[in-house]
């Protein structure tokens, strides 16, 4: 049976070792989107720091010359419109009252585990074993559905490779009796994030604030 995992970005959905774990935003870190930001932003989406001390979104998909800070979980702002709080899964790229600041929230801490759906066949069982503790990058990140304000964010199975530049670390998979399909797209990978910004033991990329964001 074909798996029913469709896209949807980074969903975070554990912790490594210890500690405790919050998937409500509680459990997130809120940092600022600038108001003048036009690039949408969708739920799972990775995103960057910027030297502006704003957030943006990843320059492309392969990562860059700064460590990914987290997944973008959603935003408040006040509308330009209605002068009413908004909180949304997408910023929309406008409609916020400059007046008042763009909350972002972001799940940011680099020991966090996401779910995310490959986008292409692992072949088997045996190769998708292979590819735990090997490294991936996304098939895209920088594109989402404005229905569901959700990322279309998949990892791409033909990256999957030792080097350690790339954005992802295979940790495994998701046991679902609706995504077990070996030989199909879809089921969902558990990864975390390699070059985090916030690690402590990232890459050399980690810890470089970016200039650009798109």
């Amino acid at each position: 049976m074909a798996n029913i995992n469709g896209s949807f970005g980074l969903r975070p959905i554990a912790k490594m070792g210890q500690n405790s774990n919050s998937t409500g935003v509680s459990g997130y870190s809120q940092y600022e989107i600038a108001n003048g930001l036009a690039s949408k932003i969708y739920q799972g989406q990775p995103v960057i720091p910027l030297a502006t001390g704003y957030i943006g979104v990843t320059a492309n998909a392969a990562g860059g010359t700064v460590g990914v800070l987290g997944a973008f979980m959603g935003c408040e702002y006040t509308s330009s419109t209605t002068g009413e709080p908004t909180w949304s899964n997408t910023w929309p790229g406008s409609g916020a009252d400059s007046n008042h600041p763009v909350k972002a929230f972001i799940a940011d801490d680099p020991s966090q585990l996401f779910l995310v759906a490959t986008d292409a066949t692992w072949t088997s069982k045996a190769t998708a074993r292979a590819a735990v503790f090997a490294n991936a990058n996304f098939s895209t990140c920088i594109t989402g559905s404005d229905t569901t304000g959700m990322s279309l964010g998949r990892l791409a199975i033909s990256t999957i490779a030792t080097t350690n530049s790339l954005n992802l670390r295979v940790m495994g998979w998701v046991t679902d009796a609706s995504n077990e399909d070996f030989t199909a797209a879809g089921i969902g990978a558990i990864v975390r994030i390699n070059n985090h910004f916030n690690s402590p033991n990232g890459s050399a990329a980690g810890g470089t604030v970016s200039t650009v964001g798109i």
